[in-house]
């Protein structure tokens, strides 16, 4: 049986469903990853979106059958309406965000029905259109394979390309381009058809130029929904596949926000690194080997390095983005002392989970270059070795509070199962932990969860006026003591105040709490209700 060979119209219509389905699967990944950013709860928030963004589709097919007449028209008018609601849906959110966060939700969602009811629309107008031309036990086939293709290109490209290369704003803008592109191909290859073909025309043109116009001033409405939100002068910006990451700089010098949550402020950072490395550093002695998970910033590694022991240092940080950040501008690098130039650290940019998982130091093919053998032999181990390199007598861990379920899970007791396994027998890991003030029982859950895998773990927490008060947990195999000197230079601890750490007022006590599993993830739920009530 010959092939029947597609018709230039069927190739067409085709390459079209292609586009739209490219496009419409943007614009859901979009609204997704604001939601995210912006709310926290990444799986929440994509659930919620997705099941909305799904709901308004079916609302769109089952509207299309109203439309009877003049269907290549009716697919026009949609493909530019499609290209503005999607289009600008990232812009409207970020602005709505900055000017009327109350609304936020509101928009968001009825936004992600407008484009979803739309969205839903256009294929089976395609379908009808298509039925002209092809068989319905071949349209329902070629439909939904390009259909697919489409989601799996954008699906690929979304996180890997166009966010970190182009940001949100514009990767929806260029994608209501294609929409308008669709548009303009559908009048030229039905113009003989369609009627008004002069309005439609304009229609076109002027949704192209909206388009364009707004893509080439993406940054500009990036800037002033920022500068709102943030009030301080943005002097960095940077969206990567993991985060958007802004440094700003005001009369108190300069902050860093890591999807709009503040991560330190230089006015007081001080308190929080010292108080988070320097009672675990000290109480072991003279560590040589240290990792810090998280901490891309370089404060915590500017403080480790405080100690002339040191041999050693791993930072295991997920955003290439942000240690290249905080290793080549002059102002980051300043403000934690070129510490990420050091030669005696290595950088892995790598999820800390795994990189546990591994069981070895990845950061390269040995100790840094003058580092002598831990095992006192002439020849520098190799890495995966079995040895000193499989463990470390000082952990710092330092990631963003658990306000979503993939950084959940890095408080999680199979994360603390694979930090014990790292630690020497003598050695101590220090976790930051929010706050037991604002967020108790969270606070406690971690305490708990470090104790279920047979870890020690020792409390503590100290004011930092940018944050309030804030806590921190030490985990080990043997009990932490005291220690007896601190290094020289700090701004913040000695000896008379750092017990003071250590005591707990009422209002901080212990309380009961649920050990944090990777099945449960209690601690993400504990904490979003916590801080909410915060916020209220």
């Amino acid at each position: 049986m010959k092939t029947r060979a597609p018709r230039p119209l069927e190739v067409t219509l085709l390459a079209s469903v292609f586009v739209v389905a490219a496009c419409g699967l943007v614009y859901e990944l979009a609204a997704g990853a604001l939601a995210s950013y912006l709310l926290g709860d990444s799986i929440l928030q994509f659930s919620t979106v997705i099941g909305c963004y799904l709901f308004a589709m079916g609302v769109g097919s089952w509207l299309s059958r109203f439309f009877d007449r003049q269907l290549p028209a009716h697919f026009l008018r949609i493909e530019l309406l499609v290209a503005l609601a999607g289009g600008f849906l990232p812009a409207l959110l970020f602005l709505a965000n900055a000017y009327t966060p109350g609304a936020f939700r509101f928009l968001l969602y009825a936004l992600v029905g407008v484009v979803g009811t739309l969205v839903g629309l256009e294929i089976p107008l395609v379908m009808r259109i298509l039925k002209r031309e092809v068989v319905l036990k071949e349209l329902v086939s070629q439909v939904l394979t390009f259909d697919y293709l489409g989601a799996l290109a954008v699906s690929v490209a979304f996180p890997l390309l166009l966010v970190p290369q182009l940001g949100l704003i514009r990767t929806g803008l260029l994608f209501g381009l294609l929409n308008a592109a669709v548009a303009f191909w559908t009048l030229w290859v039905f113009r003989h058809e369609l009627r008004q073909l002069a309005a439609h025309t304009w229609a076109c043109v002027l949704t192209a130029a909206v388009l364009a116009g707004g893509f080439a001033v993406a940054e500009q409405i990036t800037t002033l929904a920022e500068d709102k939100f943030y009030h301080d002068r943005i002097v960095l910006a940077a969206t990567s596949p993991y985060q958007r990451i802004v440094v700003t700089n005001g009369h108190t010098g300069h902050k860093l926000f890591l999807n709009g949550n503040l991560q330190f402020a230089e006015r007081d950072e001080y308190r929080y690194h010292e108080a988070l490395v320097h009672p675990a550093m000290s109480a072991f002695g003279a560590p040589r080997r240290v990792a810090v998970l998280g901490g891309g910033d370089g404060m915590a590694v500017r403080e480790i390095l405080k100690y002339p022991s040191v041999e050693s240092v791993t930072l295991v940080e997920l955003d290439p983005n942000m240690t290249g950040l905080f290793s080549n501008d002059p102002a980051m690098s300043r403000l934690n002392a070129g510490s990420l130039r050091s030669p005696k650290l290595h950088i892995v940019n790598t999820d800390a989970f795994q990189w546990l998982q591994n069981g070895e130091d990845m950061s390269s093919d040995g100790p840094p270059q003058g580092a002598k053998d831990p095992s006192g032999g002439s020849e520098p181990r190799k890495a995966g070795s079995v040895g000193a390199f499989d463990t470390f007598d000082v952990i710092v861990v330092d990631f963003p509070d658990p306000t979503n379920f993939s950084i959940g899970k890095l408080y999680t007791n199979s994360f603390y199962s694979l930090l014990a396994q790292r630690l020497s027998a003598s050695g101590y890991a220090v976790i930051q932990t929010t706050s037991p003030l604002v967020a108790r029982q969270s606070f406690w859950t971690v305490a708990t969860t470090i104790e279920s895998v047979g870890l020690r773990a020792t409390p503590y927490h100290t004011n930092v006026p940018s944050f309030g008060e804030w806590g921190y947990i030490i985990a080990s195999h043997r009990p932490w003591h005291l220690p007896t000197t601190l290094p020289p230079g700090l701004r913040y601890l000695n000896l008379q105040t750092l017990p003071l750490l250590f005591d707990f007022p009422i209002d901080m006590a212990r309380v009961p709490a649920e050990v944090n599993r990777l099945s449960n993830q209690v601690l993400v739920t504990t904490y979003e209700q916590e801080w909410g009530r915060v916020a209220q």
